[in-house]
């Protein structure tokens, strides 16, 4: 098998790896919000200024801040990913899937897909697991003090994010190069090495990516109601219990198709070599 073999596997962030909303751990708290009160101003600030969601939120998070007095910088907000609780099995899984990979002969990365905040992510438990975190961001001065948004990834253009880890194109200010023709057999993460995992709608357009491309996506909930619609609707492959511990339903799934992977790459270099010998 090619040494350089990889299976990627995305994943969305909030409820889909963390238990809550990342803000609703430390930031709206601080700020003396319940988090419907936070969240419902941004939501009607983005409905009455037809406003991005995402920017909504992000200049939620800052006008609150000075509302109250509350100096907001980067060093808080990494900081603020220290109190950020996972679903069970989160903080070992990675581990483990990388050794089930080593033995399948491929290596396993991960990658971060999230609406969420950057620095928040950086300060958990799991930040250095990931190859790549993207996620949203501001621009920060001097003194670390928030004056724009960064980067702002919303719900249609996280499928950008696929097509970076496709190409190997990691950098979000190379545009150049993710937007250069490329041959499929010099990508360096063919999309049918390739899993999605996420909770929900936000999600769907990199689902349903993966599903037309020949990766695989997988859903995880809280509530099998609201990820129901999307298995029946055929814009998801799997759907399980966001239970990441070894031998859950969501673990014995990823590793078969791993396994899968691996295989079906052993199968295609052994018909290429078959093929090398009658030239």
């Amino acid at each position: 098998m090619s040494e350089k073999t990889i299976v990627a596997i995305m994943y969305d962030f909030d409820r889909t790896l963390s238990t809550r909303d990342m803000q609703e751990f430390s930031f709206i708290p601080r700020l003396g919000m319940d988090s419907a009160e936070f969240w419902s101003f941004a939501n009607d600030l983005g409905t009455r200024e037809h406003m991005d969601s995402v920017l909504a939120y992000l200049y939620a998070m800052v006008r609150m801040s000075e509302q109250r007095g509350i100096p907001l910088r980067r060093s808080q907000l990494v900081e603020m990913g220290r109190s950020v609780e996972f679903f069970d099995g989160v903080e070992d899984w990675f581990d483990r899937v990388n050794a089930f990979g080593r033995e399948c002969g491929v290596t396993v990365e991960h990658y971060i897909i999230s609406s969420g905040m950057k620095e928040i992510i950086e300060g958990t438990k799991i930040a250095d697991k990931f190859r790549s975190i993207f996620a949203c961001e501001f621009l920060y001065d001097s003194s670390g003090k928030p004056v724009w948004p960064k980067t702002d990834v919303n719900y249609t253009n996280k499928t950008q994010f696929v097509y970076r880890i496709n190409k190997g194109v990691l950098d979000v200010e190379n545009d150049l190069d993710l937007n250069r023709s490329m041959p499929d057999d010099s990508k360096r993460v063919p999309f049918c090495n390739m899993i999605y995992i996420g909770d929900g709608l936000s999600d769907v357009p990199c689902m349903k990516m993966m599903k037309a491309y020949g990766g695989y996506s997988i859903a995880v909930y809280q509530d099998r109601k609201k990820v129901e619609a999307l298995l029946e609707r055929n814009r998801v492959d799997f759907i399980y219990p966001a239970d990441y511990r070894e031998g859950s339903g969501l673990d014995v799934t990823v590793r078969n198709i791993i396994r899968k992977m691996a295989i079906s790459d052993v199968l295609f270099h052994e018909n290429a070599a078959q093929k090398r010998g009658q030239e």
